[in-house]
């Protein structure tokens, strides 16, 4: 290579890596100096989803801040200090998306709390919720371990509130169930609180890569129990759960997957890549709390190669 194009190279390598830079950069983890934990999970997010039924209690306490005073407000329910950094919230009686704001000292850095009150499961009738097909959940958990329970109700989501913030870079809508495309509402979903937290922390992982994403493009999230039968998935996928979410990067919202491995072109090694990359996040003791299963899938003419994850508890991996 002759002195000239080996400068070029190397210009052209150094604007790379700037670009890359740049690019993680921009990427705003949007936390808080402080958390909120609930339910067993612990979010620094500035927004943060929980799911209540009617009626329930959530205790909230906020963690890992500097020393002072800390405050929470609601329009909503009955939020009661029960010590100097711990609530009970009261859910209301109607089902609905509520605003919980914890806020720091000196109020000057705040965690929104969407919270999601369910309708109850019983409001389901042959399969159907207010004209919405729902299905059925097997009758029985699978090796008896209540992670396999039906849900207790389904968050409804119209219009109004399905681009709720379910944490900073993901909104209510994008775990619909895909079965139903049509503008009719109300919807329903089960979300599980963890999903969005895991999803968080693997796309902070792919800004570090160097891509620019927003968002990751989620191809499935929820499947009501019809829609997983009808798709002939397992008996028992986590989707029915609210806990899965089959996922690829998409930084220019293309609906295709970017080549993360640079190889110049998008491939099942892209997914594997994306796969390698989570694993490794997994490892390290501040995520284990998300662990869950993973496997790599590779292209069809119907989608991308991408990544399926959940949040199950324990490790499961597999190659689609």
């Amino acid at each position: 290579m002759s002195l000239w194009l080996r400068v070029l190279a190397t210009v052209a390598a150094a604007a790379l890596v700037s670009a890359r830079g740049a690019a993680v950069e921009r990427f705003d983890a949007k936390t808080a100096s402080f958390a909120v934990t609930f339910h067993g999970e612990t979010s620094a997010y500035r927004d943060t989803a929980v799911v209540t039924m009617p009626g329930d209690a959530v205790i909230f306490d906020a963690v890992d801040g500097p020393p002072g005073d800390y405050g929470a407000t609601t329009a909503s329910g009955t939020l009661v200090q029960q010590g100097t950094r711990q609530w009970k919230w009261t859910a209301p009686p109607r089902p609905g998306a509520y605003l919980i704001t914890f806020a720091g000292p000196g109020r000057r850095d705040a965690i929104a709390v969407h919270a999601f009150v369910p309708v109850p499961a019983a409001n389901v009738r042959s399969g159907m919720l207010n004209g919405y097909r729902i299905g059925a959940y097997p009758s029985v958990p699978l090796k008896g371990n209540p992670l396999y329970l039906p849900p207790r109700g389904f968050i409804e989501v119209t219009k109004a509130i399905e681009d709720t913030k379910v944490s900073p870079h993901f909104t209510l809508k994008q775990f619909l169930c895909k079965e139903d495309t049509t503008k009719r509402y109300p919807k329903y979903v089960v979300l599980h609180e963890r999903l969005p937290l895991k999803l968080e922390m693997i796309l902070e992982r792919v800004n570090e890569m160097g891509f620019a994403a927003d968002t990751l493009h989620v191809m499935s999230a929820y499947r009501t129990p019809y829609y997983n039968h009808a798709i002939g998935d397992v008996k028992y996928s986590m989707h029915q759960w609210g806990s899965a979410a089959d996922i690829y990067v998409d930084p220019e919202h293309k609906d295709r997957m970017a080549d993360l491995n640079r190889d110049g072109v998008v491939d099942t090694a892209d997914a594997k890549f994306l796969y390698d990359k989570i694993e490794t996040l997994l490892e390290k003791p501040e995520h284990r709390a998300l662990q869950g299963g993973m496997g790599f899938y590779p292209p069809t003419p119907a989608h991308p190669p991408f990544v399926h994850v959940d949040v199950r508890g324990t490790a499961a991996r597999w190659k689609g």
